[in-house]
């Protein structure tokens, strides 16, 4: 007859089978979502590749050499994302079964023990573990940062830094972030520790209230860091702009232009503030009159060719692909409309929906940690045996616990966004600027390169804004 195993013996290889289950469960579910993701992406690729010719419904749209433009750069960055998660994967998992994050919070501290600081200054040591982490994601990511800017981007035109600008900005982001980062963490593990049974709630108010700040200030304290913004001189479009906030009593405070132009020929358009103080800023690439690219091709719509005969001048494959000079950004009566959309977005409430949304998932998500926090299984599933920390049992849980979680919450969000995109529009619309803003998406499109045609997979998935082809549909029957 086998003799029973003792209790504790058993108990052991118990934990040891639930440690073993939550590890490479973890594992599993993230290569799991990397393979969907990269099933969805490879959709998308044969789109990319197969529809070479412009659709039929989008002759008016888009000519067939912005088309091919767009298409070869939706297809290099394509590949790019390929294999730019491929490592990104890789390096996660090997992390993981390497005992890379115990490593580290080791290191962390005995860095932390040559200034005479023990095990029992946990938060410090947790700052540690927190700066070596994000130094280390900033210089394995350096090497893609700098081949999307200066192979990709460059490539298709869109690129304006030069190599010593972008390094400049990487090192003030790294120092900017470090400065808001650390000591936000330490208020936060400060609170967990000493906020009793009901922690959660505190941590849950403070982050509220970081977020709420950091909005507050970004504009006017953190972004000026490192973009140039200037008020929007007096003329016709801001006379309009401000006619238009106050018909919708949108209590709108100034309007900036962001030197957006130094860094890239992307355009965009935002708004922010709280209550009776808000701010638009608008790109200079995004107004036709503004773009520096425009000023520098003289202001004239030319295609620029050369010349028959010209031997110094051969267009070659390469040549095709890059913009021509052209004019870039949209009319003053397409920047009201694309505004119109944008302050769509506030009077119909979306803004405050996704702060809430937010927020709940938030709260949601402290309670569940202080639910789990405890297990200690969970800790051992991840090298930590004999600490709990509390900054480690964040990431554990936040991080991997949760994965499943995220997945469905980001989908759902897509959803809502797009469906948030639709009613904005139909607000333009409502405006009147349903001409304006069909002819402006139409602008944006050839301006950024985007791809008009998606596969339906990746799009629903994927796409937070709906496709170009769905928004103009919508927007052609009650044009005005």
């Amino acid at each position: 007859m086998t003799q029973a195993q003792p209790q504790p013996q058993a108990q052991a290889q118990a934990q040891l089978s639930a440690e073993n289950q939550i590890f490479y469960s973890v594992l599993v579910f993230s290569w799991a979502v990397y393979m969907w993701e990269a099933h969805l992406a490879k959709r998308q690729r044969k789109t990319y590749r197969n529809t070479t010719l412009v659709p039929e419904e989008l002759g008016m749209i888009m000519d067939s050499e912005t088309f091919e433009k767009s298409r070869l750069y939706q297809l290099n960055k394509s590949t790019f994302g390929f294999w730019s998660g491929l490592y990104s994967e890789t390096e996660g998992t090997l992390i993981l079964l390497l005992g890379g994050i115990p490593f580290l919070w080791t290191v962390s501290g005995n860095l932390t023990g040559r200034f005479g600081l023990g095990s029992e200054y946990e938060i410090t040591q947790s700052l540690s573990f927190l700066f070596l982490a994000t130094l280390f994601s900033a210089i394995t990511g350096l090497p893609w940062s700098i081949y999307n800017t200066f192979v990709i981007e460059e490539k298709h035109g869109f690129n304006q830094q030069t190599l010593g600008f972008f390094f400049k900005d990487a090192l003030k982001k790294f120092a900017v972030t470090q400065c808001i980062l650390l000591p936000v963490t330490s208020l936060l593990l400060y609170i967990i520790k000493i906020g009793g049974d009901y922690f959660f709630i505190y941590a849950w108010l403070f982050t509220l209230i970081v977020s709420l700040v950091l909005v507050t200030i970004y504009a006017d304290y953190i972004a000026p860091l490192f973009d140039k913004f200037t008020p929007l001189p007096e003329g016709e479009l801001k006379t309009d702009i401000e006619e238009m906030a106050r018909s919708i009593s949108f209590p709108l405070t100034k309007v900036y232009v962001v030197e957006g132009s130094k860094r890239s020929s992307h355009s965009n358009a935002y708004f922010y503030g709280f209550f009776k103080n808000k701010r638009i800023v608008l790109f200079d690439t995004l107004l036709e009159d503004h773009s520096p690219l425009n000023k520098a091709a003289g202001n004239e719509n030319i295609e620029t060719h050369p010349a028959a005969g010209d031997s110094n001048e051969i267009e070659t494959a390469e040549t095709k692909q890059r913009p021509k000079n052209k004019r870039q950004g949209c009319s003053n009566q397409e920047v009201l409309a694309v505004l119109g959309h944008e302050l769509g977005h506030w009077k119909l409430g979306h803004t405050v929906k996704n702060i809430v949304i937010s927020q709940v998932n938030s709260f949601f998500c402290f309670f569940l940690f202080a639910v789990l926090m405890d297990r200690k299984e969970l800790f051992s599933a991840f090298g930590f045996y004999d600490t709990q920390p509390t900054l480690i049992g964040l990431m554990i849980i936040f991080q991997f616990i949760f994965s499943p979680y995220n997945e469905v919450l980001s989908f759902s969000l897509t959803v809502l966004s797009r469906r948030f995109e639709f009613q904005a529009d139909a607000f333009a619309k409502g405006l009147g600027k349903a001409t304006d803003l069909y002819s402006a998406l139409i602008k944006l499109n050839k301006d950024n390169l985007g791809f008009p045609v998606a596969d339906w997979l990746y799009s629903m998935w994927h796409y937070s804004h709906p496709p170009l082809l769905e928004r103009l549909r919508a927007l052609k029957d009650k044009r005005d």
